[in-house]
């Protein structure tokens, strides 16, 4: 949708990429000017430089409670990385993984990369898309490898407090082959009273089975720099190490030291941005759900929401578009409206949308203004 709408050119306003509309820190743009012009342009170690493993380890710590050792911990290239290496390193053909939807399109996509099986449970509207622990228990076989889990989630931005992931955490012990990857890329982007909570630091007995998957992208503003990491058991770790020494091997020298910086700088602007995207999330929320036809609630986290547009299926556009599925819907929207969204299909649940609120508030206020114009149209 991104690419379609860039095409289009002109006056379409795209609220359908996952990236952040903020500046890298200071500290870190400094921190990569001085890496370069210091020579630090040389082949970097594979698993991550000595510096940025530390300030990871530390991270682990302050925000998490985590003590992860320094070769517990990998860099890699964007987070998307390191749930690659893990899969490629641990799926056998056959093993299954499970994926709670609506997710992050790259999950299913990687289980089966690596030969896997992708379970899918699905997390409905009514149950706060959040994973209920029954349905996860029920999924969960002998082939079970993964338990793949995104909170804050794209694309709805559902967050699960303390004692979900509790919950949670009580169905992977009883099955004591089973790991579970946890994707906390938008940790920091929590509203209100939310508290974020990552697994292993829910139920520390789950550590030696949990690889926490985080990185600097979303939180920092450093999509481009692409330093994703991890933390989990020394022999997973190692068996990443392998997958990523034959694939891209070590990640930019220069985007390790801009990264070390942001994790070791002030952490202030997490929060003041954390406002910035709660003040964004409330305008959208409370804009779209005066379009008739469509239902937003209120997500706890991320910089998305999940609208559900069954009210818009089975009727006509302005421009004549039969609105069948929700693809129909984004299509439309783009071609009559210049507005990207993208379509609850991609993350594999129907019918609902994903609009970013990961832009300025003058273009939120004017794409959901042209959405709920849609909206009103319909015949």
């Amino acid at each position: 949708m991104t690419a379609l709408a860039r095409a289009k050119g002109g006056d379409v306003i795209a609220l359908s990429q996952g990236e952040p509309d903020f500046a890298t820190p200071d500290n870190a743009v400094q921190a990569a000017g001085q890496a370069a012009q210091g020579g630090d342009t040389k082949y970097p170690p594979q698993s991550g430089t000595v510096a940025l493993k530390k300030a990871i380890q530390r991270k682990f710590k302050r925000d998490n409670d985590l003590d992860y050792a320094v070769d517990e911990i990998i860099v890699t290239n964007g987070g998307k990385q390191a749930i690659f290496n893990a899969l490629m390193a641990s799926v056998d053909p056959g093993d299954e993984v499970v994926v709670p939807v609506p997710c992050w399109v790259s999950y299913t996509e990687m289980v089966k990369f690596a030969g896997g099986v992708p379970v899918i449970v699905r997390c409905t509207e009514n149950s706060g898309f959040k994973l209920r622990p029954e349905d996860l228990d029920a999924a969960i076989t002998p082939k079970t490898k993964w338990v793949i889990l995104n909170f804050p989630s794209n694309p709805t931005g559902a967050a699960c407090t303390r004692s979900e992931m509790r919950a949670l955490a009580d169905v992977i012990l009883k099955h004591p082959h089973v790991m579970v990857m946890t994707d906390d890329m938008y940790e920091h982007l929590i509203y209100g009273d939310f508290e974020f909570c990552t697994i292993a630091q829910v139920e520390p007995k789950l550590r030696d089975r949990v690889l926490t998957v985080n990185g600097a992208s979303k939180a920092y503003a450093m999509t481009g720099w692409r330093i994703g990491y991890a933390g989990g058991p020394k022999p997973l770790i190692n068996a990443m190490l392998n997958v990523q020494g034959q694939t891209t091997s070590g990640v930019s020298t220069i985007g390790q030291a801009a990264a070390t910086a942001a994790l070791d700088g002030p952490q202030d602007l997490l929060r003041a941005r954390a406002e910035a995207y709660r003040e964004r999330r409330d305008l959208v929320v409370g804009m779209l759900n005066e379009a008739p036809g469509m239902h937003c609630s209120t997500p706890e986290g991320a910089f998305y929401v999940f609208p559900n547009i069954a009210g818009c299926i089975g009727r006509t556009s302005a421009g004549g578009q039969r609105i069948e599925t929700d693809r129909d819907f984004v299509m439309a929207l783009l071609n009559e409206k210049h507005v990207a969204i993208v379509q609850g299909a991609a993350y594999g649940l129907s019918p609902y949308v994903r609009v970013s609120y990961a832009t300025d508030t003058e273009r939120l206020r004017e794409g959901c203004r042209r959405i709920v114009a849609f909206c009103r149209e319909l015949t």
